[in-house]
């Protein structure tokens, strides 16, 4: 017996909200900035000098005032306009350059992670949807990647631009009376110890705020899917108050984050305010000597530091926020995708099918899906699988595809195990018709050649649709076989979605066939033309036939009867009825338990 350990088959490791440094995010953020080493080169460069534009502006004070006021140099006051006239325009250049640059690398990188999220979500396992809801994915490709951008455009133009300035500032300040600058050697610690700390809380809000607009998102995808079912039940007020619940934890979370941001501002102001008036005491001693020139720098400088510090401070929030959703989708990027390791490809099986002790459990669930399932179908033959809804007849099918791998035992197909088989080759092999039919939001064309658009004439589609008696309903459309058939399918009704995924199958003619309960939720007449589609459908496949009602399965090769994950009774219809056992007791009662 083959035991298989597959990592998507067990529980998929969800812990998403581990926290991790801003270093260790950075690091992994770091490959996708570093494809565009040389534009981010040039915009660090251009940031550096509009900083640089900036902090000369403030050190033209000193010879301004000095040179041009006390000594009455003419000549440089009037070259002073000049120079002025010189900074403004390198600092417009420089900032329009860096911010154009900056953005640029910023779309492109939020670009790759969005792409590189989507090819992870379609190569995700089923059991990676059976555990995350539909409305926490959507958060994770529009507002998570989102943040991103924050991180690596806007909040980088300020770290480095700010940074630059303070620098610029702390050698105008030194170099022009360094006994006046002394008292950034106290407040600068300070400062560093007071955003490090703010980071940290601004990291926490940040993740509860990626978790509040997952919650916002999955409220709206689900009134979105459900609204009928809402207005049928009058839970209008029900809906809302749940929406209006999730949306205030997001705003209750977002005003932390602005109390916080808002709070943390003149806090360090004050702080700064202490160095200002430490410089006045100092300037106050008259054995100091120190000129009006030097000391206007110096106290400018030291009011100037307050913007960029304010600066800091604030984008700290939007870059801890951008480094929340980073670690969010590496950790994303992380959780396994599906296991392919097969290695043969065929064009077309023979499709003889065998299940040997095959034994699986979800991995959300403790008691068994099945038990020691052992079955054989022979080729061109039909099997039908009946049962209580939960027994375990669709968990059959969805192995047989390997949208989830067991845990023991063999599947083979040809006397080939199916993970032996790449998973395009397997599932190249099975045509597909199920209760619940999806339907792309294109045309009906589309929507019948999915997966091969392009790949089948027009003709061949015609003539899928004629095989699957929906050719009829199709031409009387007012655009025919290119109407749109909306999200789902919504503007079809069930028969004729269901006809469209036959044409869909028809038109793959793949050896093996699985139908999923195809005619259950339809109405009579529906089902009587549905059916003689699927009858036409089955011939010359290997057919596995899950169903309730009698008239889909009575004519099948072998009925397996299953219960509580087991294989209880098999035999043909005659067989089965004379055993008096679980299907006699099905059949009268019509398939309806």
């Amino acid at each position: 017996m083959k035991k298989n350990n597959n990592p998507a088959n067990s529980a998929i490791n969800n812990n998403i909200d581990q926290d991790s440094s801003t270093w260790q995010t950075f690091s992994k953020l770091w490959p996708y900035i570093a494809k565009h080493k040389f534009i981010l080169f040039l915009s660090v460069i251009l940031l550096i000098l509009s900083a640089f534009a900036d902090t000369s502006l403030i050190a033209l004070l000193q010879p301004l005032l000095d040179k041009g006021f006390v000594e009455n140099d003419q000549h440089f006051l009037m070259m002073a306009p000049l120079y002025i006239l010189g900074l403004v325009l390198l600092r417009g250049v420089a900032n329009y350059g860096y911010a154009f640059f900056l953005s640029l690398i910023s779309t492109k990188i939020v670009l790759k992670i969005r792409q590189r999220l989507f090819n992870h979500f379609v190569d995700a396992p089923v059991s990676y949807y059976d555990q995350n809801s539909t409305g926490r994915l959507l958060s994770r490709i529009t507002y998570d990647t989102d943040q991103v951008a924050s991180s690596s455009s806007d909040a980088l133009i300020t770290i480095v631009r700010e940074s630059a300035f303070i620098c610029g500032l702390f050698y105008t300040m030194f170099t022009n009376s360094w006994q006046l600058s002394l008292s950034l050697i106290i407040i600068t610690p300070v400062v560093i110890g007071l955003i490090t700390f703010i980071s940290v809380k601004f990291r926490k809000l940040a993740k509860s705020m990626q978790n509040s607009m997952g919650s916002v998102t999955m409220s709206v995808e689900q009134m979105l899917k459900g609204h009928r079912e809402i207005i049928l039940f009058g839970a209008q007020d029900e809906e809302s108050k749940n929406f209006d619940k999730v949306s205030n934890k997001f705003r209750h979370d977002s005003m932390r984050l602005v109390s916080i941001s808002a709070l943390s501002t003149p806090i360090i102001q004050l702080i700064i305010s202490f160095a200002i008036a430490f410089v006045l005491l100092m300037a106050s001693d008259p054995d100091l000597n120190i000129t009006p020139g030097q000391f206007t720098v110096v106290f400018s400088s030291l009011v100037a530091l307050m913007q960029p510090i304010k600066s800091l401070t604030s984008v700290n929030a939007e870059f801890q926020k951008g480094m929340a959703a980073c670690q969010t989708l590496f950790a994303i990027f992380d959780q396994p995708i599906e296991k392919d390791n097969g290695k043969i490809n065929i064009d077309r099986v023979k499709g003889n099918i065998e299940f040997k002790h095959v034994n699986f459990t979800y991995a959300t669930r403790q008691e068994p899906a099945l038990q020691d399932i052992n079955f054989t179908v022979e080729p061109y033959k039909t099997v039908a699988l009946v049962g209580r809804s939960g027994s375990g007849k669709t968990t059959i099918a969805s192995l047989l595809t390997r949208f989830y791998d067991i845990n023991d035992g063999e599947i083979l197909i040809d006397n080939y195990n199916i993970q032996d088989f790449t998973l395009h080759s397997l599932r190249n092999q099975i045509g597909l018709v199920s209760q619940n039919v999806h339907l792309f939001n294109d045309t009906i064309a589309n929507n019948i050649a999915y997966g091969r658009v392009g790949e089948y004439s027009q003709e061949q589609i015609e003539e899928a649709a004629k095989k699957a008696y929906a050719y009829d309903f199709i031409k009387g459309l007012e655009k025919g076989f290119n109407t749109i058939v909306g999200e789902s399918g919504v503007l079809l009704s069930g028969g004729q979605r269901q006809r469209i995924a036959i044409a869909r199958a028809l038109l793959r003619n793949t050896p093996i066939l699985v139908l999923d309960e195809a005619t259950s939720a339809l109405d009579t007449e529906s089902e009587q033309v549905i059916q003689k589609a699927l009858e036409d459908l089955q011939k010359g496949r290997t057919s596995i036939v899950i169903a309730h009602r009698l008239s889909t399965i009575e004519n099948a090769d072998k009925i397996l009867v299953i219960d509580s994950g087991k294989i209880v009774e098999q035999g043909n219809h005659e067989e089965l009825l004379s055993m008096n056992g679980l299907y006699a007791k099905l059949y009268q009662g019509n398939f309806t338990n």
